[in-house]
């Protein structure tokens, strides 16, 4: 079933990029100064979360595709925890975000560091909702 392939896809490439700025982009951000970290994540965030969004709500429409021709309810959880993304971005990330914004390069130090640090630490939690979301993709597929 092509929808549920696709689902499987958006869902792994989403993971994906999210492991990947947990595991290296973060850690390599918090090597450098603080004024430069804060100047590599502003745009770096901005290009993430539209590629991020984007590859959750494309994920969870194939997802419910998926699950409304199969009726397989294990597309529908992959579907769900995918886009609960989105509600967790909105409320658990972006009042970090708008912080870390509003600092001007030239105002960066502790505090902005501080906030850095959490950000990766909340951003780890779209990793794992992504690996969920891949893993409950392959249950349905084998369903």
């Amino acid at each position: 079933m092509l929808a549920g392939l696709l689902a499987i896809v958006a869902a792994a490439l989403f993971a994906g990029a999210a492991i990947y700025i947990t595991v290296a982009e973060q850690p390599a951000r918090l090597m450098l100064d603080d004024r430069a970290a804060l100047i590599q994540w502003k745009p770096a965030y901005a290009r993430g979360f539209a590629m991020q969004a984007t590859l959750a709500v494309v994920g969870f429409a194939l997802g419910v595709l998926a699950w409304w021709s199969t009726s397989n309810g294990w597309w529908l959880a992959a579907a769900v925890v995918l886009v609960a993304n989105w509600p967790f971005t909105l409320f658990g990330i972006m009042p970090t975000n708008h912080k870390l914004n509003a600092i001007a390069p030239e105002a960066a130090g502790p505090a902005s560091r501080a906030l850095l640090v959490r950000w990766g630490h909340l951003h780890a939690v779209r990793s794992g909702l992504g690996t969920l979301a891949v893993v409950l993709s392959l249950v349905a597929a084998t369903r």
